[in-house]
C-alpha cells in the first residue's frame, strides 16, 4: 500500500468535505410548528437567521414558547439533513472513521 497515495486521498476527501460544508453553510432551511404559525429559518451552519410569528400566537405566551422551540428543532434537523446530503458519500465515510459527526 502506498502511504503517500493514501495521504493524498485523505487530503482530497477532507477538501471535498470542507467545500460541501461551506456550500451547506450558505444555504437555508425553514422549520415550522403549529401548522405554520411559527417558522424558524437556519443556515446549514446551524445559525438562526429569521423567526416568523403569526399574530395569533401573541395571545398565549406558553404556546408561543413551545412553538418556537418546536420550529427551531425542526429547522435544525432539516439543516443537519441538508448538510449530510451535501456531503453525500463523504458523510458516511467520515462518520465511520470518526472524523465527523453530523
Amino acid at each position: 500500500m502506498d502511504f503517500e497515495a493514501l495521504m493524498q486521498q485523505a487530503q482530497a476527501m477532507q477538501r471535498q468535505a470542507l467545500e460541501a460544508q461551506e456550500r451547506a453553510a450558505r444555504r437555508e432551511v425553514t422549520g415550522e410548528a403549529g401548522g405554520g404559525l411559527v417558522k424558524v429559518t437556519v443556515t446549514g451552519g446551524l445559525v438562526v437567521t429569521r423567526v416568523e410569528l403569526d399574530p395569533v400566537t401573541a395571545t398565549d405566551l406558553e404556546m408561543l414558547q413551545d412553538l418556537i422551540t418546536a420550529a427551531t428543532n425542526d429547522a435544525l434537523k432539516k439543516a443537519k439533513e441538508m448538510a449530510t446530503k451535501e456531503l453525500g458519500p463523504i458523510a458516511e465515510m467520515m462518520k465511520q472513521t470518526g472524523l465527523g459527526n453530523l
